[in-house]
């Protein structure tokens, strides 16, 4: 990877809907150039091109940061479980007091409460939960400094 092919990842990642003639006048190149780097970066699967919900305006008002405490030898398949849930946005094992955090958007506190006591407690393995309920988001953003 070089730096036009990071050049054309982080126009993408401004809008991922950008033309490959939009980019390559960007990036001074051609549009066949960024064609073929873009078949190339996806085929190695350096990015992936997808559509990213605003979970706001979808009706998900509710969103939470859920760091999991789990019982030796239980690590993946707790992951494991916590990432086949739908409501999993987001799941990472973990270094510091936390093994595993996860990040989910409900439509109500309601719906948290019951998504914890009735998919989370019910994952074997699980010894302790902590939830951190997001007040308000400064800074969303899906990619990295290039």
């Amino acid at each position: 990877m070089d730096e036009l092919d990071r050049s054309i990842i982080e126009i993408l990642q401004k809008d991922g809907r950008g033309s490959n003639a939009r980019i390559a006048r960007a990036v001074g190149v051609s549009e066949g150039t960024v064609r073929r780097r873009l078949r190339r970066i996806t085929q190695d699967g350096v990015v992936k091109i997808i559509a990213v919900p605003n979970l706001d305006k979808m009706g998900y008002s509710t969103a939470a940061l859920i760091g999991l405490q789990t019982a030796p030898g239980k690590l993946d398949s707790v992951a494991e479980a916590l990432a086949s849930l739908k409501e999993a946005h987001y799941v990472a094992i973990t270094t510091g007091a936390f093994d595993i955090f996860t990040w989910v958007g409900m439509t109500s506190t309601e719906d948290l409460g019951n998504f914890l006591r009735k998919k989370i407690g019910a994952i074997p393995g699980v010894t302790r939960t902590e939830t951190f309920v997001n007040l308000n988001i400064m800074k969303r953003t899906y990619g990295l400094v290039l």
